[in-house]
């Protein structure tokens, strides 16, 4: 039976045609951790499984427990906007916290014509952040 480390090796050298070196760069992790993840030496946090997830391109069904759903599809790493990561760094903001506010805003984007859209700048994300945690605390 394929194991985590299993999974992150296939996915890597498979998918990616990547070493753990490039995987080391996409994911800032060193190059000896992943070895000893990828031999089961060591258990990653979830966060780091996150970032190894995205990093690949594939989904943590998949890493964790090997089940590719109806159809495992590549899918692309999950692009923060430099103001975003700005904003987060400066307000301490963690990742969920990231994720959901690119969720909110690529809802409200995807109902607008894409002509002359501009990035939002670091004090639009803050207020889209305050105003979503005024309605969901």
């Amino acid at each position: 039976m394929a194991t985590l480390g299993d999974r992150i090796r296939d996915a890597r050298e498979t998918r990616k045609k990547w070493t753990q070196d490039d995987l080391a760069k996409e994911t800032g992790l060193s190059k000896s951790f992943l070895s000893e993840i990828e031999n089961d030496k060591r258990t990653p946090s979830a966060g780091n499984v996150l970032r190894i997830a995205n990093a690949l391109g594939v989904s943590l069904d998949y890493l964790l427990r090997g089940e590719t759903g109806k159809e495992e599809r590549e899918r692309e790493a999950i692009q923060i906007p430099v103001e975003l990561s700005r904003a987060a760094e400066k307000e301490h903001w963690i990742y969920r916290d990231i994720l959901m506010l690119l969720e909110a805003h690529n809802s409200v984007i995807a109902r607008r014509s894409t002509k002359s859209l501009r990035p939002p700048t670091e004090e639009e994300w803050k207020r889209l952040y305050d105003a979503i945690k005024k309605v969901y605390p």
